[in-house]
């Protein structure tokens, strides 16, 4: 895993275990990896680990069984949504919405685009005529 700056890793392994339980690698009442392993797997200071599993557990989405590891809660996939989807319309949409105002692009737009799964893929010429530089 290459970490981002301005992030603190173990905010960013949690987050990467979060994405693991959404997607159904580790289901409800789960064993995920132990926090060896996971410092194994990322090449972390085992501390570091350490904060991110006490960071997911704080927040309800994996709880520890005495002897025998860390676990999804039932309720972890519901956590993990309703808080994305949250920081989505709060900061996400916000920023996409100030970005497309300033580069002049419609919802209609960014419709097309998605429809015609041309993200990350759509030319200036899609867009109409380049000004001259």
């Amino acid at each position: 895993m290459k970490f981002k700056d301005g992030q603190p890793i173990y905010v960013q392994i949690a987050e990467r275990l979060s994405d693991e339980i959404i997607s159904g690698k580790y289901p409800p009442d789960g064993r995920v990896p132990g926090v060896r392993e996971y410092s194994v797997m990322f090449e972390v200071n085992i501390n570091t680990t350490v904060r991110a599993y006490d960071l997911l557990a704080m927040r309800g989405i994996i709880s520890q069984r005495r002897g025998l590891g860390y676990f999804v809660t039932e309720d972890a996939q519901r956590l993990i949504l309703y808080t994305r989807r949250r920081e989505f319309f709060e900061g996400d949409l916000p920023e996409l919405q100030r970005r497309m105002t300033l580069l002049d692009i419609s919802l209609e737009d960014v419709v097309n685009a998605l429809k015609n799964n041309k993200l990350g893929g759509c030319s200036v010429e899609d867009q109409g005529s380049a000004p001259q530089l």
